[in-house]
């Protein structure tokens, strides 16, 4: 069915089409043509997700200026081949109708856990360990060492990827994950990479909600697309919950115990380094000085721990004195994991903002606010210098950083909490920290401020919320509220 939606030529590819449909049309394109963002919401089971990829396909062939990619975030890996399955009847459709197949390259992205096609590594269930396994093989000092040293595991077909596969791009279609594992097995490439290399020049995109929310995600994955998108936040009515989550952090003792291991792995590390290789740690130091733009250049294959979010200005001053050598940094974390083994020895509940926790940190051992907020970048710059394969053995001691720039980063929206018993066992003695987001519109904001359109959809009649929340993110983009 051909559709004239206010001037635009769309093509709908179903033979009746329901009244919802089309005045959810119309309002979309209002919003495309403003340039702006919107909530929109129509009933379940009228076929929403059709809607948007039509409308919003036919506006990116009629104004490819103004709108060149759509990023269509949903919320599971079924979801995400449904939209794929919708994708491909339109393009079947789309090339019926004008007798010439479109120029339209669509696909998914998912975790290395649902692409890898690696033949040990693909049999593991735990997707952090297919992480740190994949991390393992293809992290370029690894790789440095396979050369001069065949024992040493690398993968196959990561290797292919990197000789072949960016000189020979995915050719137009709608690639699902299996149609990438098959291409994949094909080609010998590495799927994953070989989706991430392709989201670039891809029209459409189809991926979790936190490839965009998550700060530390969202700074591996998506930090190269274009402003001119249109992203799409489907079946939203529970996305407040996933930016609030992507933002908080929860610490217990257990997280403090690995954490302190793994510093002194590190430390180990450390002194075998300037026994055989002092030059490394000197190199990183002067990059620090730099500042911590400089010193985050690196292969995407090494850029596996990513910072909570930071500002700009954060990013271009040299790191502090005092955490800059790679002893003094972990002498500094070590000093910080035992003050906050301290906060948790308590034997009631404790609540207090974000500015009376620092506080109470620099009266109690000395630490000041902004060494805090570089901890995140600091501990992945040292875990690249150090060369650190297992990746997943530093993922509490990763969690404690985070923590400490994000609590040094905002002092509103959050609140920090200190539980003695935890929900699981209320009568056991297990403290932890808990440290929440309370604003939803902090993980968003960036989204609005960094793309042209976003729409935020559902069929379930609870978006009344999600518009006050939007609105606090807007008004925060027209004050320049950071």
């Amino acid at each position: 069915m051909k559709l004239n939606i206010d001037g635009l030529l769309v093509y709908f590819p179903y033979e009746y089409i329901y009244p919802e449909q089309y005045s959810y049309m119309l309002e979309l394109k209002r919003s495309l043509d403003a340039k702006g963002h919107c909530v929109l919401e129509m009933p379940s089971g009228t076929g929403k997700t059709v809607t948007l990829l039509s409308l919003i396909a036919a506006y990116m062939e009629a104004k490819p200026h103004v709108i060149s990619k759509l990023i269509y975030c949903s919320r599971t890996v079924p979801e995400i081949e449904k939209v794929l399955e919708e994708l491909k009847v339109l393009r079947e459709y789309i090339a019926q109708e004008t007798g010439k197949e479109p120029h339209l390259l669509g696909l998914a992205l998912s975790s290395r856990k649902n692409l890898c096609i690696h033949p040990t590594v693909s049999q593991e269930r735990d997707g952090r360990i297919v992480d740190s396994k994949c991390y393992g093989m293809t992290v370029s000092h690894v790789r440095e060492r396979h050369r001069s040293d065949d024992s040493v595991e690398t993968c196959r077909f990561f290797e292919e990827f990197d000789i072949h596969g960016k000189d020979t791009p995915l050719q137009p279609g709608i690639y699902s994950l299996d149609d990438l594992r098959e291409v994949g097995r094909k080609r010998g490439f590495c799927p994953y990479f070989l989706a991430r290399y392709s989201i670039t020049h891809a029209n459409i995109i189809v991926y979790s909600y936190h490839y965009l929310l998550d700060p530390k995600i969202a700074d591996m994955v998506s930090k190269e697309l274009q402003r001119q998108s249109v992203v799409v936040f489907d079946e939203a009515h529970n996305i407040d919950n996933v930016c609030i989550e992507a933002m908080s952090v929860n610490i217990s003792r257990r997280t403090l115990d690995r954490s302190h291991t793994s510093i002194d792995n590190m430390q180990s590390a450390i002194t075998r380094i300037k026994e055989h290789d002092a030059s490394r740690l000197r190199g990183e130091y002067q990059r620090l000085v730099e500042g911590l733009r400089d010193a985050s250049m690196a292969r995407a294959t090494d850029v596996h721990l990513s910072n909570p979010v930071l500002p700009d200005e954060i990013l271009e001053e040299a790191v502090p004195g005092n955490i800059r050598t790679a002893e003094h940094f972990l002498a500094f974390l070590k000093r910080f994991i035992e003050y906050l083994k301290t906060r948790l020895r308590s034997q009631h509940v404790v609540s207090e903002t974000p500015q009376a926790f620092l506080l109470d940190c620099y009266k109690q051992v000395m630490i000041d606010r902004k060494p805090l907020r570089f901890c995140a970048e600091r501990l992945r710059s040292l875990l690249q210098t150090l060369h650190m394969e297992d990746i997943s053995n530093y993922s509490s001691l990763t969690l404690i950083a985070n923590f400490a720039t994000l609590v040094s980063t905002y002092s509103k929206g959050f609140s920090l909490l200190i539980e003695p018993y935890d929900d699981y066992s209320p009568t056991i003695y297990n403290p932890v920290l808990h440290f929440s987001c309370m604003d939803a519109s902090i993980a968003i904001k960036p989204v609005f401020d960094r793309f042209q359109s976003v729409v935020i959809t559902s069929g379930v009649s609870n978006l009344s919320v999600l518009c006050l929340w939007v609105a606090d993110a807007l008004c925060a983009m027209a004050c320049g509220i950071g």
